[in-house]
Order: C-alpha cells, then structure tokens, then sequence
C-alpha cells in the first residue's frame, strides 16, 4: 500500500501552505539531485504558487529561522503562467528569478546546495553541461544545517479554488556530510521526517526512501 491509497478527490484546494516532501532530522553541509518540471493551475494576480525545491536551514530560536531555498516555481504575481527558476534567502527576504534559465512544463532541473566551512551556502543549478552559480549567501546557519526536499503549494487565502499539480518527480537525491566527504543518497538509515502524505487532494509518493519520488494531484 502506498501513502496515496484511498485518498478522496478534493472539491477544492484549502487556502495555505501544502507541503510534500521530508526533511532531514540532522544537520548536513548540502543536497542535490533532480526535479521534473510541471504547469500548476496558478491564478495570475494572487499569490498563489508551485514550486519544487531544497533548502537549507536552522532555527535561531525566538521564533526566527534562517534559511536558503533553491529551485523551479510558478507564481501567481512573477510571470503568471510560466516556470522559474528562483532562490529565496532570509538575509534578502526575497524571491529571486533568474530568467536566463528558461524552463517550461516536461523540462528536468539538477540543482546543488552546499555549504563551505565558513558557513557559506550557495545555491547552483546545472545549465549548459555545468554548475552556475545562483547565489552565494553567508548565513547565520554556520556549515550545517537541516535539508529539506518539498514539492510546495501555496494557494492565496482571498479566494477558493482548486489548484492542480500534474506529478512531480524527485530523484538521485544525495545529501553531502558535514565537513567534506563523498555525497551519499538520501535513503530511510537518514534520519528523517516526512511531509504531509496526502491533504488537499494531493500525494506523496516514495519510489525509494527517500531519493526517489513523485508528489501532485492523487
């Protein structure tokens, strides 16, 4: 039995955060691996979104929390209707567009996060046969932090809808250890804590815990 059995289709998407995917439950100093790219029903001039991507974080405690994320997103204010790819980071407090990686719906993206051991994240994408540096961020995280691997929905609190999302696939995920050293891949001897399953009409599935998965509409 998968994590999507016997999940009744949804009437309608409830407004928030949706996230499927897992996160580490240690620190590492980096992930990469592979996201399908789709074409999410975003409504133009909301804030609604799609997106896949890694991120790396920490809890500073006192309710702050800093963080690096990288990877594709369809936006309901930035292009409406087209797929980006985009890094957001807590010293910028922004989302970033990168507009000279044009992808689109069917399109697979490699992305790499990582950490020097001056606790300096960088976020690179793998374009044109090699890595291009996105952005390079020194955060108060230090040379490890706590990976996360999500395919998130948001859908804009001002109006109901239905947002779909054709499946996303994740795969060849690896986590690289603190300190230098070979990657490894991401599988379940990793201390980790998984996502919502299933919750508004979407689900995750594990092909292989947790390197390879797909998550969307049941």
């Amino acid at each position: 039995m998968t994590e999507s059995d016997k999940v009744p289709p949804a009437a309608f998407t409830p407004s928030g955060y949706h996230h499927l995917g897992a996160g580490t439950g240690g620190e590492w100093g980096g992930v990469s691996g592979r996201f399908s790219v789709v074409d999410g029903s975003v409504r133009p001039r909301t804030y609604d979104f799609v997106v896949g991507r890694f991120m790396a974080k920490r809890d500073l405690g006192g309710g702050r929390i800093s963080w690096l994320e990288a990877g594709w997103a369809e936006t309901g204010w930035a292009s409406p209707g087209r797929q980006q790819i985009y890094t957001f980071n807590t010293n910028t407090n922004r989302w970033q567009f990168y507009d000279q990686y044009p992808v689109r719906a069917g399109d697979q993206i490699w992305l790499d996060l990582n950490s020097d051991q001056n606790g300096r994240w960088r976020a690179w994408l793998w374009w044109d046969d090699r890595w291009n540096l996105l952005t390079e961020q020194q955060l108060p995280v230090g040379p490890a932090a706590y990976i996360e691997q999500y395919v998130e929905v948001h859908v804009d609190a001002s109006r109901q809808t239905k947002i779909d999302v054709p499946k996303v696939t994740v795969d060849n995920v690896q986590l690289r250890p603190v300190g230098g050293g070979p990657a490894r891949y991401w599988r379940d001897d990793v201390a980790t804590v998984t996502g919502a399953a299933a919750r508004g009409g979407f689900c995750l599935d594990w092909v292989t815990r947790y390197d390879t998965w797909t998550a969307g509409d049941c």
